[in-house]
Order: structure tokens, then C-alpha cells, then sequence
């Protein structure tokens, strides 16, 4: 756990500030903001309208008696992506942005049902069921 919160609170902020300063080197101050600003308009745009398809999938789901696992994992990983995309840096931008593209995030839930059945079936994860 304090590898992750390493990861998190250190080590993705000195990538962020390394790609900002890169890029406003590169392209200048006022279109390295207006970039990063344009990122995140177009990223909560996309979180809504791929947030708003999730929620009537789920609710279709319901309505047909079918469990909505797949469409909530979706939801989850669109919330992570919209985010991701809300924070300044082009790191976290473009890790949003293959959370919210629906091949990618097919592809990216796939990897992410793996893993959570193999800590289910190692024990890490425990499921009980009850009366």
C-alpha cells in the first residue's frame, strides 16, 4: 500500500511537472495551458456522455433481470478516466483517455477481471455470500 501511495502522491506529480515543462519548453507557456485546459473540457465531455451511455445500459440490464457486472466496471473505470483527465499533465491525460475510449477500456477491463479473479482465487479476496 505504501508503494502505491508512493507512487501517487510523489512520484506521478515529478512525471507531470517533467512532461509540463517539456512541453511549454517546447510549444511555449500559453498553448501548454491552453492544451491542458482543452484536455480537460473535452475529457469531462467525454466522461458525461460515456457515463450517461453506462447508466441506461445498466438500467436496460436491470430491467431485463440480467446482472450489470461488465457495464459496472465500465462505469467505474469511466469515473477513474474523467478523473484522470480533470487533473493538470499529460501523463494522467492520456491514461484517462484509454479509460474512456470504449475499445480500450474493453480491452483494459478484460486485464482488470483477470487479475480480480486470480486475488479471488488466491484467497487476498474473499467473497461471502449471505442469508
Amino acid at each position: 500500500m505504501f508503494r502505491i501511495l508512493l507512487v501517487l502522491f510523489v512520484i506521478v506529480p515529478i512525471i507531470e511537472l517533467w512532461g509540463l515543462i517539456s512541453v511549454g519548453s517546447a510549444i511555449g507557456t500559453l498553448p501548454t495551458v491552453l492544451l491542458v485546459l482543452a484536455t480537460g473540457v473535452a475529457g469531462a465531455w467525454l466522461a458525461k456522455q460515456q457515463g450517461l451511455q453506462v447508466l441506461r445500459l445498466t438500467q436496460l440490464q436491470l430491467a431485463q433481470g440480467q446482472m450489470p457486472t461488465d457495464v459496472l466496471l465500465d462505469g467505474f473505470m469511466i469515473l477513474v478516466g474523467g478523473l484522470l483527465l480533470l487533473t493538470p499533465g499529460f501523463f494522467t491525460d492520456s491514461l484517462g483517455f484509454l479509460l474512456l475510449i470504449p475499445y480500450t477500456r474493453m480491452m483494459i477491463r478484460h486485464l482488470l477481471k483477470q487479475w480480480l479473479w486470480h486475488l479471488i482465487r488466491t484467497g487476498k479476496i474473499r467473497i461471502l455470500f449471505r442469508r
